[in-house]
């Protein structure tokens, strides 16, 4: 069997991928796995050391904000970029002869999914937020079967007729941390609860600068562990005392051991990140990012604060005072953690692939 991933450059494209992958290898022994997608290093790396044969294609994307450079952008990308994408797609689809096609969407998706279309091979894609973003709203109309993260009654932007609820694939490994690996590896002291801050893959300067704000308040009652992200990591650093540990970025294993010891998340509510949580069964407050693409953090942290299991702060209402009354608000209540457990969609792989290998076998057999 040969599959073709493909999604954007971001952690929230590139890591339910790689859970998907990995599921497939359980259930497949002849299978060959490609990742079709934008040039990023990250996911270049990701997917090689996951042994998936990786191809970049040329993609362009549509800006929504107006300037005389977006304008420029726009038509480079309309007129060029996406049309040799697409013609370089086709030809690679024709090379691989994929049996089908799983999209996480984003922009980098498209030109794959066109090919893919065009050469009738089935297409399944998984859309991670409440609103489905551009890519997905289009590249929706050609899948066979579309996988949400969220109740098809919460989802917008797409068919309900061919969605199915799974939640959103997570590498299984991140429910599996160890409490002890996490104190030698953090050094932690042991004495405190932890509090684990998380700004998604790339960080944020927002909820970095909070955490500064208010680390005198934070220490008195947590150990912290903080994934500031890159960029932001020098300028934090300078803050590092006893019980506070910090770091730009969080591997696999160290993320897992982090989400296993801490006794409450701050982070923002990108789908990725939700499902992390509720499946490690965390209660947590979700600070969204107020420029995602159709303001979807905002839906998702949302919905996912309607079944009781986080509190919600929207980042122009962040304040000191509410930061902090929303911690003490939190970890006096057992009913976050209850409400994390019940929202939690641990085995979204496995659904997904379970349904992906009926359908195909299903196909073949009518053949």
């Amino acid at each position: 069997m040969k599959v073709v991933l493909t999604g954007g450059g971001t952690g929230g494209h590139i890591f339910p991928l790689i859970a998907v992958a990995r599921e497939f290898k359980k259930n497949e022994n002849n299978l060959e796995l490609f990742y079709c997608g934008p040039k990023d290093s990250f996911s270049r790396e990701a997917f090689e050391s996951e042994n998936i044969v990786t191809y970049i294609l040329p993609s362009g994307k549509i800006r929504r904000y107006f300037s005389l450079g977006s304008i420029f952008k726009n038509i480079i990308d309309i007129f060029f970029k996406i049309p040799f994408g697409i013609i370089k797609a086709w030809f690679l689809l024709k090379k691989i002869k994929p049996d089908f096609i799983f999209s996480k969407g984003g922009y980098g998706s498209a030109p794959i999914i066109i090919a893919g279309k065009l050469l009738s091979i089935p297409i399944y894609l998984h859309e991670s937020d409440s609103i489905a973003g551009t890519a997905n709203k289009i590249t929706g109309m050609f899948a066979k079967k579309i996988f949400v993260s969220f109740p098809i009654e919460k989802v917008k932007n797409i068919p309900h007729q061919k969605m199915t609820f799974t939640g959103n694939p997570i590498r299984e490994s991140l429910t599996q941390g160890n409490i002890k690996d996490a104190r030698e590896k953090f050094g932690l002291l042991n004495v405190k609860p932890i509090l684990l801050v998380l700004g998604g893959s790339q960080g944020s300067t927002r909820i970095n600068s909070i955490i500064i704000e208010n680390l005198d308040y934070l220490l008195e009652n947590f150990e912290i562990i903080h994934q500031t992200g890159k960029v932001d990591y020098k300028r934090i650093l300078k803050f590092q005392r006893g019980g506070y540990h910090i770091y730009d970025f969080l591997n696999e294993k160290n993320m897992a051991d982090a989400l296993k010891c801490c006794s409450l998340v701050i982070s923002r509510s990108g789908s990725g990140s939700i499902f992390e949580i509720s499946a490690n069964e965390k209660p947590s407050i979700l600070i969204p990012l107020p420029e995602s693409a159709q303001n979807h953090q905002v839906y998702n942290a949302k919905i996912y604060e309607q079944e009781g299991a986080c509190i919600v702060i929207e980042e122009n209402k962040l304040t000191n005072q509410l930061l902090v009354s929303s911690i003490r608000k939190i970890i006096n209540s057992d009913s976050y953690i209850t409400a994390a457990k019940a929202f939690s969609r641990y085995n979204s792989s496995q659904l997904i692939v379970k349904e992906i290998l009926e359908l195909h076998n299903n196909s073949k057999n009518d053949d």
